[in-house]
């Protein structure tokens, strides 16, 4: 950052100095006039812009040196104050997907899905302060008896912390960047991602309340995809989501998002994502979203998948068929195993560029003409007909309608 501040002022080692004074008297002048930096932006830009005229005005009579780019310093102190310091170059830039720090002289960026080593040097002081600016509006901690931590920064991205003694030498710090490319299946048909087939099958899939389950690797776009699906829920349900931290946004009347919570110091108020599972069941729910299944909470979103009520979740898997597997084990972890309440799976990937998502269709495995890959595409999903021309899937008892205004209805049978 030395090699970048010294465009914004002459002197050369002075450059560095010269922005921390101003710094310093930002700062003084936010706590003056008790501004909440993160809250109120542009006041502190306003702050930052006052402290650098008087600079400037100052160094006419040469007692300081001037500042070559006024702009590019008010930037700076904003980051400082208000922002995240270095790192608020990357948090601003839309391309970039995800950053991490290994260790302070190592931060790295992933830009359509590749991986950089910036020319960013922090201190382990920066790092520090960082963190702790960072957890501070999410009401998280993190210290020798709590030393993970995940949390969500005021712009909608996800920070997770591994502190030092854990990870060797130095705390680890990654932000994944919340970047909404797609809000509706239509955006991932227009992206190449999805067919308008495909899509209109899973828009029907929603509206009928089937019960779907995405899976994939890490950065796959499985939260996108969910995005995606949720909205095409209808206006007139009553949709309640379960989250480890809030990542799910789309449009709708009627949602009540929740997230986890670390327990507290006195070691008590841990709330985990089975509890809120149990909860969302008392909230007069008619659709149910998991954000994520991880552990025991499966038990619990299966028994109320069972039950009657439509849900949408995610799994970390590699096929369709290891997802189900998965949802079958997971219930082990809380003392019991449920095999049944899934439709159907749908599994993305990305390929190696990962700048696309994949997509097949797979239901669950038992049965005649069992599916041996996740390859099969929905008009295999009803094989035998029925009378008056419905096509009849006879292990899955669902009856898929022929097709209205473009789209296929599909509802259960009985």
């Amino acid at each position: 950052m030395s090699q970048q501040l010294a465009r914004f002022a002459h002197g050369g080692d002075s450059a560095g100095s010269l922005v921390d004074d101003l710094d310093a008297q930002v700062r003084d002048a936010v706590r003056r006039e008790g501004v909440d930096p993160q809250r109120d932006v542009a006041l502190v830009r306003h702050l930052a812009e006052d402290v650098v005229r008087a600079h400037d005005e100052r160094s006419l009579t040469g007692v300081v040196a001037p500042v070559a780019d006024a702009n590019g310093v008010v930037g700076e102190l904003v980051a400082r104050v208000a922002g995240f310091g270095p790192l608020q170059a990357y948090l601003d830039d839309p391309d970039v997907e995800e950053i991490w720090i290994n260790d302070p002289s190592r931060v790295f960026v992933a830009r359509a899905g590749r991986h950089e080593l910036t020319t960013t040097i922090l201190t382990t002081a920066q790092v520090q302060e960082l963190v702790e600016r960072m957890l501070k509006s999410s009401g998280r901690r993190i210290d020798l008896s709590q030393p993970f931590v995940d949390a969500m920064l005021p712009e909608g991205h996800r920070l997770h912390v591994v502190l030092e003694g854990i990870s060797r030498g130095f705390a680890a710090v990654n932000i994944r960047k919340f970047v909404l490319r797609a809000a509706r299946l239509a955006d991932l048909v227009e992206l190449g991602s999805l067919t308008g087939q495909a899509a209109r099958f899973l828009e029907a899939a929603v509206l009928a309340g089937l019960n779907i389950v995405v899976a994939g690797g890490t950065q796959a776009g499985k939260t996108t995809f969910l995005n995606c699906l949720a909205a095409a829920i209808p206006g007139g349900d009553r949709v309640i989501s379960a989250e480890e931290v809030f990542e799910l946004r789309f449009p709708h009347p009627d949602w009540v998002p929740m997230q986890t919570r670390q327990q507290g110091l006195e070691g008590t108020g841990e709330v985990t994502l089975r509890d809120l599972v149990r909860e969302a069941l008392r909230m007069r729910p008619t659709r149910m979203i998991v954000g994520e299944v991880r552990s025991a909470e499966c038990l619990d979103l299966l028994l109320a998948l069972n039950a009657g009520l439509p849900g949408l979740a995610t799994i970390h898997a590699n096929s369709a068929r290891e997802a189900l597997v998965k949802l079958c084990t997971l219930p082990l972890l809380a003392g019991a195993s449920i095999r049944k309440g899934v439709h159907f799976c749908y599994p993305v990937s990305c390929d190696r560029a990962r700048n696309r998502l994949r997509t097949r269709f797979t239901r669950p495995p038992g049965g005649r003409d069992e599916c041996d890959e996740a390859t099969r595409a929905w008009p295999h999903l009803c094989r035998a007909r029925g009378r008056g021309g419905r096509r009849r899937d006879s292990r899955r008892q669902q009856v898929c309608l022929p097709r209205i205004n473009g789209a296929v209805r599909v509802r259960e049978g009985p």
